[in-house]
């Protein structure tokens, strides 16, 4: 088996860390980072709910998450267990893959001041293919692409300390 990869990815998003991390958690916010390439549908357990919910469940499989290419083509799933949970600043989720025997994601939402924050993405994987890797970068180039532009068009909120 080759050896693990790692690939760490950040960007400065002009809102506050709150509605970022609700937003980057969100089912609808991972959908609009990944379209139009993929969707992603939620583990049983966490449909309908938020990662917050999924606190009393760490450590344990939530089940499998469908990677669809064209948001209608399964393509490979994502056996989830979330290992580490900070509710509105970072989650670490542990996985396997048909594409990824080992596949480990870390974010992290930080703020910065004046309203800002930071989103960083921490993969570490293992591919069975030889170029995957690249697939990787490339698909969380174009999340945080797609992040930076959802919060491009969204009014500035501002919090009381701004005022």
């Amino acid at each position: 088996m080759p050896p693990p990869r790692t690939l760490t990815r950040t960007s400065t998003v002009p809102l506050p860390a709150p509605e970022v991390w609700t937003r980057v958690t969100s089912p609808a916010g991972i959908r609009h980072e990944l379209r139009p390439w993929l969707s992603m549908t939620m583990p049983p357990r966490l449909r309908g709910r938020t990662i917050e919910d999924a606190a009393p469940l760490l450590g344990r499989p939530l089940g499998k998450a469908w990677l669809l290419a064209g948001g209608v083509v399964p393509v490979d799933f994502d056996d989830m267990v979330l290992v580490a949970l900070e509710p509105g600043r970072r989650f670490h989720e542990r996985s396997r893959m048909l594409l990824f025997p080992r596949w480990e994601h870390e974010r992290t939402v930080a703020p910065v001041r004046g309203g800002t924050c930071t989103v960083t993405d921490r993969l570490t994987f293992v591919p069975r293919l030889p170029a995957s890797h690249h697939v990787v970068a490339l698909l969380f180039a174009h999340r945080h692409r797609r992040l930076r532009a959802w919060a491009r068009g969204r009014p500035a909120q501002r919090s009381g300390a701004d005022r």
